[in-house]
């Protein structure tokens, strides 16, 4: 009657982990977990900043601060009424003091743990970018193909520049800039310049220029000359940086694949790599895919920075991009926080369900991967195990950086706590509200559809055809099979961590609970559905299925809006076409 489970458990990407006891803890929560990029004078120290640190739990919070870089000292100050969160009436400050007067010029980039092992949500990790010798770079080099495409850039500041002009040499608006951002510390400006091919522009140098002015950061009161070539010949693309982030001290090497693509005109050659840095960076190359491998054997925890150069017969070559390697210390394993989500919509702000099915995102959390390999779902795998709130949950996948595993139908709604456990070691705990029923509907990976199969086409995607996906538009008659997970428990119950009966009486989600919604929920047209059938995929642990028969009066379309009502809540939203 369907898909497998793992399928989508395995490739579900998600967010969040639970420990602890309940009563009368404190939780850990930041005004802001990101600072920056935050321009700094050559050769100076900048002013100290802060971020504030409150207790959304009981109990007292008592935290401390370390950081990954010498460049950046933290310290935890008097508690004092809060100055940038609302409705809390007493803060914590995390005080940042800036060591950076002997940092070359550059982007720098920091992290400091905010710990307490006695709350929740603990440790947390604040990211503090640095541009030393500010983010305004003093000319750039776009390029594009003769064929109206366009090249972009961004540079950045941590302040907003109140006079920006653009201007070409040849008179044409082939230059513009957009901004976008807060302006202050915590969220810089970041500045996007983009160069067009216009109709009738030869292949030649074209030069204009973007001045800045009135900046209370002096370095940014500049004028940037902006070089553009429109050439025929191929353009190499690579991302903007390649960062490989907490390894664990003498773990294996780790190698990312990563694609230099042609953005130009003809055939792309890549002739050459090199890596700087030390020696724990290495790359080479197959055609244009590039191997770059960090190796952390020997390596004392800290951050370590290189780059990589790759030699390619485009006009733009070599390039040259940063890759950063932060080491970690071996610890206890180490869960985000909120990063124990539905694998359907990925957000921490979302509800789970009973029996539903999370991911939890971490550090250190297996010692290597498993996948399970027999229902009814074991509670361990090698020797990891999960509790929610105390209950060693059920366990689908789990690796160093990832567990799936199936929410206890026994957890009661309300706030849960998840732990995980590894090799006699028990991690810190994350929160999760839970509820009877969160229900969701599993996205299609890369697209706005949902995993919505049309039974009566052989199980093709309910979607405009695609060489991507089996697919197929619907038609009126047609039982569309709708894939889902949060539906909770069923009639009759299915135990934690087992399979769905597989034949009758099957594992039905009570009578009137599911309504199916095909229309846009923002507008009063569409129509409500009652499911044919509605409750868990038979044999299978966590999955549901809610089938539809198609109505003549349904909306017709490619993107017409799919969604489930339980009672007042509502799942995420998802397309089908129906034709």
């Amino acid at each position: 009657m369907g898909l497998t489970s793992s399928k989508f458990v395995r490739t579900a990407l998600l967010l969040t982990a639970l420990c602890g006891s309940l009563a009368a803890a404190p939780q850990l929560r930041l005004a802001t977990t990101t600072f920056g990029p935050y321009s700094i004078a050559s050769g100076s120290n900048a002013a100290a900043q802060s971020v504030e640190v409150y207790n959304a739990g009981d109990g007292t919070l008592s935290p401390t601060a370390t950081s990954s870089v010498p460049w950046l000292v933290p310290s935890v100050g008097a508690s004092r009424a809060c100055q940038t969160v609302v409705n809390k009436p007493a803060c914590l400050p995390i005080q940042f003091q800036f060591q950076t007067a002997s940092l070359a010029n550059g982007s720098y980039s920091g992290e400091i743990t905010v710990s307490d092992p006695n709350a929740l949500d603990a440790p947390q990790i604040v990211t503090v970018i640095v541009k030393m010798g500010g983010g305004i770079p003093n000319s750039l080099n776009l390029y594009v193909a003769p064929n109206g495409s366009s090249a972009s850039a961004s540079m950045s500041s941590s302040n907003f520049i109140p006079s920006i002009s653009t201007t070409t040499t040849d008179g044409r608006q082939w230059l513009s800039l957009a901004a976008s951002g807060s302006g202050s510390f915590s969220f810089g400006v970041t500045y996007t310049v983009t160069a067009t091919d216009l109709n009738g522009m030869a292949e030649s140098t074209y030069q204009g220029s973007i001045g800045f002015s009135g900046s209370s950061f002096g370095p940014d009161n500049k004028t940037v000359q902006v070089n553009l070539q429109v050439t025929s010949q191929p353009i190499a693309g690579l991302p903007p940086e390649i960062p490989f982030y907490h390894v664990v001290q003498n773990s294996p090497k780790q190698t990312m694949a990563v694609a230099v693509t042609n953005q130009g005109l003809g055939s792309l050659t890549v002739s050459g790599t090199s890596a700087s840095g030390g020696t724990w960076l290495s790359v080479g190359n197959t055609g244009t895919t590039i191997n770059v491998t960090a190796d952390p054997t020997g390596l004392a925890p800290g951050v370590y920075t290189g780059a990589i150069t790759v030699a390619s017969n485009a006009v733009n070559s070599p390039l040259s991009v940063p890759v950063q390697l932060s080491v970690v210390a071996p610890s206890a394993p180490f869960a985000y926080y909120g990063g124990a989500v539905n694998i359907a919509t990925y957000r921490a702000t979302d509800s789970v369900a009973q029996g539903d099915i999370v991911s939890v995102w971490g550090e250190q959390l297996c010692d290597q991967v498993y996948t399970a390999s027999a229902v009814p779902l074991s509670t361990q795998l090698g020797t990891t195990s999960v509790l929610v709130n105390g209950v060693a949950a059920p366990l689908y996948f789990a690796s160093s950086g990832q567990i799936n595993i199936q929410v206890p139908f026994e957890t009661q709604p309300g706030l849960a706590v998840v732990q995980v456990q590894r090799d006699g070691q028990i991690g810190n705990g994350v929160s999760m509200q839970v509820a009877s029923r969160a229900a969701h509907i599993l996205p299609l990976p890369a697209t706005q559809y949902g995993i919505v199969q049309d039974y009566s086409q052989g199980y093709a995607f309910a979607m405009p055809p695609t060489s991507s996906y089996p697919s197929q538009r619907a038609h009126a008659g047609d039982v569309l099979i709708i894939w889902s997970t949060g539906l909770g428990q069923s009639n009759p119950p299915v135990a934690t961590g087992a399979g769905a009966p597989g034949v009758e009486p099957l594992a039905r989600i009570p009578a009137g609970t599911v309504l199916v919604h095909l229309g846009d929920r923002f507008s009063n047209s569409g129509v409500d559905l009652v499911p044919d059938y509605a409750g868990m995929t038979p044999t299978l642990v966590g999955l549901y299925q809610v089938n539809i028969t198609i109505p003549s009066n349904a909306p017709k379309g490619d993107d017409v809006a799919l969604y489930l009502e339980l009672g007042n809540a509502m799942s995420n939203q998802v397309l089908v076409a129906i034709e």
